[in-house]
């Protein structure tokens, strides 16, 4: 399993891309913004975004409220 930073927060994961980290962590793939090594990722590339061992992660989830 490769380590990556995930916001900050060092661990092993079993995702191969952006998209499979997403859903392992549990995060409404439709409400976040990745960014991987100081670049944002559009949302449309998170399922062919490779992640690769070292890849530092920054994950924003979107919350609704009013």
């Amino acid at each position: 399993m490769p380590r990556i930073q995930v916001n900050g927060e060092s661990r092993a994961v079993s995702a191969v891309t952006i998209l499979a980290l997403v859903e392992e962590l549990g995060l409404d793939v439709r409400k976040v913004a990745v960014e991987r090594n100081l670049e944002i990722v559009p949302r449309s590339l998170h399922g062919a975004t490779a992640l690769a061992e070292g890849d530092r992660i920054e994950l924003v989830q979107f919350v609704g409220g009013g």
